[in-house]
Parts: structure tokens; C-alpha cells; sequence
């Protein structure tokens, strides 16, 4: 807008034309509120539950391996009691977490690699990260950047059920990607 020497405003050429094309593209594409997602409709995707062994059998840092969210290869994860209160960890003592078993920073195997006496996860094989289980698969050292996902664990009686997973599988876009 310009004004001069007590002229009424009004608008260049440019900013006319600048102004009416953000509008049509606005409208084209389904108007304000789905432009700037205030119309967007949530997609809520649910996690299947599965039983993937009982606190009875679980033997201090001793770690049990399983497949969740989906059965290949890929999802493989490890159930362990880790003798100590971890965060998310269910149990009397707080002290049984699973995670996924691939490295978050470009998906080298961790499976193996528990170290009891620490209560972590690695060293990864490829560049040596290393995730702390007391504190949510937190990354204590290595090039990883994220914690390791962490599955959601629920007990009903003896029997441990996962649930869900917190973080985002090496590999997938989403963890579900496999069910969609």
C-alpha cells in the first residue's frame, strides 16, 4: 500500500496480484482451516497386543528376545529385568523394560549386546552407540542421536502383554508401516 501527499491507500499492481493468488491457492486446497491444519482430521492407529512372556520366568539381566509390533525380521526386541527402577518399567520393583533391538542411528544389530552390569544396550557394532535402559534408552555414547524406541509394556497376573511402542523403529516411517 502507498500513500502519498493525502492520497487515499491503495494497493500496487503487485500486491494485488501477489494477494489474489495466495487466496485462490488457499481456497483450492480446501480453504484456511486445511491449510493451516486447524481442519485436519487425526488418524488414531492402534497398536495390536500381544503376550510376550510372564514376570515368573524372567531371570535379572538375563534378556529375552521377541518379535513386536508386527512378525519378521526387523521388529525383533528384547524383554529384560534389569534388578533396578527403569522409567517405564512395569513390575513390583519397576524394573522390566523391552526395547527395540536396532540401533537408531543406522539400524546395526544391538541384539547381544546387553551389558548387565551397566544396564545398557550396545556398543552398536557399526559406530558404537550405546543406550542407557534405566532412562528410557536414552543414548549414552556413539553417534545416535535418538533413544531407542521402547515398547509399551503392560502385566495382567504372571503374564506381560506389549502394548504399543514409544519411538520410531530404524527403518520405518512408521512402526505400523508393515500393517498398513
Amino acid at each position: 500500500m502507498t500513500e502519498s501527499r493525502g492520497e487515499r491507500l491503495c494497493l500496487s499492481r503487485r500486491a494485488f496480484l501477489l494477494s489474489g493468488g495466495t487466496a485462490v491457492t488457499i481456497l483450492a486446497l480446501g480453504g484456511p482451516s486445511e491449510v493451516f491444519g486447524q481442519g485436519a482430521a487425526l488418524k488414531v492407529v492402534s497398536y495390536p497386543r500381544k503376550k510376550i512372556g510372564r514376570v515368573s520366568h524372567l531371570k535379572p539381566d538375563q534378556p529375552v528376545m521377541f518379535q513386536y509390533p508386527w512378525k519378521d525380521f526387523y521388529s525383533t526386541n528384547m524383554l529384560v529385568k534389569l534388578g533396578v527402577p527403569a522409567g517405564g518399567g512395569i513390575g513390583l520393583d519397576q524394573d522390566i523394560v523391552a526395547y527395540s533391538t536396532l540401533c537408531t542411528h543406522m539400524g546395526g544389530p544391538l541384539a547381544g549386546q546387553y551389558r548387565g552390569q551397566y544396564k545398557v544396550l550396545g556398543p552398536c557394532p557399526l559406530h558404537l552407540s550405546t543406550f542407557d535402559l534405566i532412562k528410557h534408552g536414552m543414548v549414552v555414547a556413539g553417534q545416535a542421536t535418538e533413544s531407542l524406541p521402547q515398547i509399551v509394556l503392560e502385566t495382567k497376573g504372571d503374564d506381560i502383554w506389549a502394548t504399543g511402542v514409544m519411538g520410531l523403529i530404524y527403518g520405518y516411517h512408521a512402526n505400523l508401516a508393515g500393517k498398513a
